[in-house]
């Protein structure tokens, strides 16, 4: 059975300050907690060694929210793997749409990105998702797929069985919209066939499958009760405390 694993993308949000109280907060409640899921924070990079040394011996993990592939050179403001594994980084989120949207990332330099992370030990959160205008137009799982096939490239599957895709339709990224338990279904159970017609059957009953986009205390169960979706990528309800540890219990819920 597939662990499930919530992961809180903060974005450009907060400060050391704030990301203190934050994760304190998830602390003192999950500290009595029996987990059966993954908790992950993804804090701003100014904030990240912060978060490590107040997650170390605790149930939460970090990631960080990019990363150049490069491990080092001339390239201005950007952040390498091996400064994120030297301060305890476990986790990177790769290709979320806001990144390929505003910084120009495409699926080679997301494929590359991937192939670098598992070289440094980091496990990638590999974010797909279509828009409205892909999905009003009947082109959802073409999208996908062809962005799968663009990131997957020359990575294997021992390597694929250990990653997580995130599916993230971008017109419900920070709208309020979700997609249905039914649509968030629909297409992580296409995203497993895809990776089985790529790879094997081991190799896609392996592979971790979250839903992301405005997902909220209110609809976390019904969405993470489905079959193919193994945890959720968590945006805004991730810096409100009640909101992330009431996804993180839904999980709990689901998995027992």
């Amino acid at each position: 059975m597939r662990k499930p694993i919530i992961a809180g993308n903060w974005k450009m949000n907060g400060t050391i300050a704030s990301g203190f109280i934050l994760i304190e907060a998830f602390n003192s409640v999950l500290q009595d907690m029996e987990l059966s899921c993954d908790v992950v924070v993804c804090p701003p990079f100014t904030a990240i060694e912060r978060a490590v040394a107040l997650t170390r011996d605790t149930a939460i993990e970090v990631g960080a929210q990019t990363m150049d592939y490069h491990d080092a050179g001339a390239f201005t403001g950007e952040i390498s793997p091996l400064m994120l594994t030297e301060i305890g980084v476990n986790y990177v989120i790769i290709g979320h749409s806001e990144r390929r949207e505003y910084y120009g990332e495409i699926d080679e330099t997301v494929n590359a990105k991937i192939k670098s992370a598992f070289h440094h030990n980091l496990t990638p959160i590999v974010c797909v998702g279509e828009s409205l205008e892909q999905r009003e137009s009947g082109h959802t799982l073409d999208w996908i797929t062809s962005q799968l096939k663009g990131a997957l490239v020359d990575v294997p599957k021992e390597q694929v069985s250990q990653l997580i895709i995130a599916y993230e339709p971008i017109w419900a990224i920070g709208t309020g919209k979700t997609a249905t338990a039914d649509q968030a279904e629909e297409v992580c159970k296409e995203i497993r066939d895809y990776i089985r017609s790529l790879y094997d059957d081991e190799t896609a009953d392996a592979v971790r499958i979250q839903y992301g986009g405005s997902v909220k205390s209110e609809n976390a169960r019904e969405i993470l009760g489905e079959p193919n979706i193994d945890g959720a990528l968590v945006g805004g309800a991730s810096l409100v405390v009640d909101e992330f540890i009431d996804i993180i219990k839904a999980a709990n819920q689901v998995s027992a």
